[in-house]
């Protein structure tokens, strides 16, 4: 079903790490990295394209890396989504007012299909980045703890 593209994954991982330091403190991407284990080439896409949108700031050189210098209360998750990956797009065949698919003469849930893109667009323009990154849920601790008993069984 649908999913988060990894490099929003990346996206909300870096901001929640730097929402945490002290204001004017930097953070590399080989410092998200090797926190989190994500993949560097990505992270540091991210991380270059969210100063291109003018959410980090990057300084350059040896003691460079990046800061948060826009307010995550006032961009959603959907601002985020359009610059990483481009519109959000619940099915393959439907790109704005087009589709290329080879049913489409005979494709009876254009409709449907177009109206749950909106609803979810419209939905994640309402969640802001701020909320979301310091959200909390019941379900976190239990994921964490069944991880480490599956790790512990596998030690074994």
């Amino acid at each position: 079903m649908f999913k988060i593209n990894r490099r929003i994954e990346y996206a909300l991982m870096a901001l929640k790490h730097m929402s945490h330091k002290q204001p004017g403190q930097l953070t590399t991407a080989k410092e998200i990295c090797e926190k989190y284990q994500t993949p560097f080439d990505p992270t540091s896409r991210v991380l270059q394209i969210m100063t291109q949108h003018g959410i980090l700031h990057a300084a350059q050189g040896a003691r460079g890396g990046y800061q948060i210098i826009k307010n995550l209360s006032k961009i959603s998750i959907r601002d985020l989504s359009d610059m990483l990956i481009g519109p959000i797009e619940i099915a393959d065949c439907l790109h704005g007012d087009y589709s290329d698919c080879c049913i489409n003469n005979n494709c009876r849930i254009i409709a449907p299909m177009l109206n749950l893109n909106e609803n979810i667009s419209n939905l994640f323009k309402t969640i802001m980045l701020a909320d979301l990154i310091e959200s909390k849920h019941t379900g976190e601790k239990n994921i964490r703890e069944k991880r480490l008993k599956v790790h512990e069984v596998l030690r074994k």
